[in-house]
């Protein structure tokens, strides 16, 4: 084959240029780098000639100080992190926590809590059953997540899962579903529903020790139903009304391990951690907690949580606590990481 026959020279474009700002800030040798672009089809003058020009740009000397501080930032949430690992975790269970011992031991301190004892006497725990809801609002249209199976990133793209339907309907489907994840109705659909299924906050108690104003969103599906991980940007209470949860949760100084990448998602799928696809999930302290019915989980803000129900379940969750619960106003406005 002669030259005229040789496939064109690949293009160095930004594409491949932020690669290779990416990887010498991520510790690359210029050497490795530049062979992976002659293997891609750079030619390698033009390899090397675009490494090198990284290599002395004042603009990747300043990513370069940016990354320094934020791996500095990393070393100091690994201090808590490996503290974590000497002692066995677990969700403590308090029953009828008051609410100033609840300020000080958990909210203030960013830790969770199984709040028992504060639904007995609930009325949705007595009258929240399938007819019930069918008979009292069945006639009011709901909006429902649906065809999450066919989506993997089903939560990021919750706005696409929408559908409405008769309250009555939905309620059938939960009923005679089994086990699945394909349908749910959680909190990204309160929008609709809060004023479709609004009588049913009055059977909850007022939780006054804790909570400004009565009211949540309401989480109904089946058994089977999946929320990844995800870290939430204020508290919040998952008060658990009918089913069994099944929670995972993570200290929010092992998020540099928990491949964030967008949002407030993982990658990590909760249902089985896989260490290959995701090792530095191996240095990650994962506590475990079953959520009964008449139960009460405090997610304290920026912990990581996966829920998984074990039963048909209930739950109402809110945010509206007593005390300052804004921590969404500065959060980062860029959530590409």
């Amino acid at each position: 084959m002669n030259q005229q026959d040789a496939a064109p020279a690949v293009e160095v474009n930004d594409s491949w240029r932020g690669w290779i700002a990416e990887n010498l800030i991520l510790g690359g040798h210029p050497e490795q780098l530049a062979g992976i672009m002659v293997a891609s089809g750079i030619a390698e003058a033009s390899a090397r000639a675009e490494v090198d020009a990284a290599l002395r740009s004042p603009y990747l000397s300043g990513v370069s100080r940016l990354h320094n501080r934020l791996a500095k930032r990393d070393w100091v949430l690994g201090i808590q992190s490996r503290l974590n690992r000497l002692a066995q975790a677990e969700v403590p269970r308090r029953a009828r926590l008051s609410g100033d011992a609840f300020l000080h031991d958990y909210y203030r301190r960013n830790q969770p809590v199984i709040i028992t004892g504060m639904l007995e006497d609930c009325q949705a725990s007595n009258k929240w059953s399938f007819d019930y809801l069918s008979t009292a609002l069945g006639g009011r249209e709901v909006e429902v997540q649906f065809g999450r199976d066919a989506d993997a990133d089903y939560e990021l793209n919750s706005v696409a899962h929408r559908r409405r339907l008769p309250f009555a309907d939905y309620v059938e489907l939960v009923r005679n579903a089994g086990v699945t994840n394909d349908f749910y109705m959680t909190a990204n659909n309160d929008g609709h529903n809060q004023d479709a299924l609004r009588q049913l906050m009055a059977d909850l108690p007022p939780l006054s020790e804790y909570l400004s104003e009565a009211g949540g969103f309401f989480w109904f599906g089946p058994a089977g139903t999946i929320t990844p991980f995800h870290h939430d940007l204020t508290n919040n209470f998952m008060i658990q009304v009918a089913g069994r949860k099944r929670v995972r949760l993570i200290a929010p100084c092992d998020t540099p391990n928990i491949y964030n990448q967008r949002h407030c998602f993982s990658q990590v799928d909760g249902r089985a951690i896989d260490l290959q696809r995701f090792p530095l999930m191996a240095n990650v302290t994962v506590i475990d907690c079953v959520l009964a019915p008449g139960e009460i989980l405090f997610l304290p803000v920026g912990w990581w949580h996966f829920v998984e129900a074990l039963d048909v379940s209930i739950t109402v969750s809110t945010t509206r606590f007593r005390w300052d619960n804004d921590f969404y106003s500065h959060y980062p406005s860029n959530q590409d990481y």
